[in-house]
């Protein structure tokens, strides 16, 4: 069983997520600047076993596609010819990041760690994750 690798896409960096191998635990991976994300995967692909990205899908409060789903839906089309094996799905991410601000706030981190901006990317990713594996 391959892991499942999740992606909070950005204009400027990603969030990445991932399960352990059997599928049970979300853990934060890493935050990568959208500009290093395929060669960034194209090396973790060569490590881990992984057989599904699940790709946040931005929806505003109406429910119809944010403006960043034109980028997120050309990157999971590229994504899906580079790597054929890799089922590609979607989680809605509405309010991940108000989330994933509240759940570092009252983690207790240090100020400065709480600062960092790639934290809420990659806890994001880790919501989505959460909540796609929910699903199934």
């Amino acid at each position: 069983m391959g892991r499942v690798l999740a992606i909070d896409y950005g204009g400027r960096r990603c969030g990445l997520a991932v399960t352990d191998p059997l599928q049970i635990i979300a853990n934060p991976l890493e935050t990568v600047l959208t500009k290093d994300l395929d060669a960034y995967l194209e090396n973790y692909f060569r490590v881990n076993d992984v057989e599904k990205l699940v790709l946040g899908m931005p929806r505003q409060m109406s429910g119809e596609m944010s403006q960043s789903w034109e980028m997120i839906e050309a990157f999971s089309e590229a994504f899906k010819i580079k790597y054929p094996s890799i089922i590609v799905d979607f989680q809605d991410e509405r309010y991940t990041s108000k989330m994933a601000s509240r759940v570092i706030a009252q983690s207790g981190l240090p100020k400065m760690k709480r600062q960092e901006k790639g934290l809420v990317d990659r806890t994001s990713a880790v919501i989505i994750l959460q909540s796609y594996m929910e699903r199934y």
